[in-house]
């Protein structure tokens, strides 16, 4: 039976004294005893997607600000009932002004594992990066958005890791479908046009030292020659159609020259690419997935 003495209105002029505040219960960091199933560690437990507008650094020296959606967790030790999730958001705000690269993770990582009283801790931060990208032939001029994410590891020995995450997209015109096109002019005069179709590939590399969006973005422009365009006349169409025929590609190649270009910076220690071609001739991807090949890296 409810007691009718209750009262059924919130009150804004309640004052929350430390009194008050340490009688509130507090089952998250209570006794083992309250731990439903297996008493086991769990390796993450955390908060996924608050977001906040972060700094970024361009290679100019400027800053960018963007919606970023942070993924914040710790490692949960056996005997302990849960953690206190507002901490992860409380504990990342104090870094909000800050100005956000991969290592910059590693000092919201210590927080993380001092502030929950953790072993391990984890933080990924996921945004659509501006590159102003010029056209293939009118000079025009337009904003390419690239899907990143800095990602960060602390480890119980507090050893620190660090990723970006990139998504890259191109175009792939199929060498196959190229030739195949040529015979049917040269031997039957019947006009016939090679496919091709939108690619992305799903790039991690993690880092040995200090690497800036631009730069990775550079060495998957460099590697597969054929990146998606932003405004274009007919000139500029004219030209890529061009660029695809120069560089056509099998989901194999595109695979291989991002290995190529990618294991020569010295600036990343390992990588893991996943290309997908999503094919305009059959109704399902053309995948293929390459890793640098270090012994237990990525993979």
């Amino acid at each position: 039976m409810i007691s009718t003495n209750i009262k059924r209105f919130y009150d804004p002029t309640f004052v929350v004294t430390n009194q008050y505040k340490n009688s509130l219960p507090d089952l998250q960091n209570g006794p083992a005893s309250l731990i439903e199933g297996a008493n086991v560690p769990i390796q993450q437990v955390g908060i996924s997607n608050f977001k906040l507008p972060l700094k970024y650094p361009t290679p100019e020296g400027d800053l960018l600000t963007l919606e970023t959606s942070v993924d914040g967790y710790v490692g949960l030790a056996a005997g302990k009932k849960g953690i206190n999730m507002s901490r992860i958001m409380r504990t990342f705000y104090k870094f909000k002004d800050d100005i956000f690269h991969p290592n910059m993770l590693r000092e919201v990582l210590r927080a993380y594992k001092e502030d929950l009283e953790s072993e391990t801790a984890f933080l990924k931060l996921t945004f659509n990066y501006p590159m102003l990208k010029e056209s293939l032939r009118s000079g025009m001029f337009g904003y390419q958005y690239y899907h990143v994410a800095f990602e960060g590891k602390i480890d119980e020995y507090n050893r620190f890791t660090s990723f970006i995450h990139l998504d890259f997209e191109y175009s792939s015109a199929c060498p196959c479908s190229y030739e195949l096109a040529e015979h049917a002019r040269e031997t039957r005069d019947v006009a016939a046009i090679p496919h091709s179709q939108r690619s992305v590939a799903n790039i991690t590399v993690q880092l040995n030292s200090e690497m800036m969006i631009d730069d990775l973005v550079d060495s998957c422009r460099n590697a597969l020659k054929t990146e998606t365009q932003v405004m274009v006349k007919r000139e500029d169409e004219q030209a890529f159609a061009e660029l695809n025929g120069a560089y056509q590609k099998f989901v194999e190649d595109a695979a291989r020259l991002l290995y190529d270009e990618l294991n020569k910076d010295e600036c990343i220690r390992d990588f893991v690419v996943r290309c997908a071609h999503l094919e305009s001739l059959h109704s399902h991807d053309a995948v293929s997935r390459i890793c640098k090949g270090l012994v237990n890296g990525l993979r």
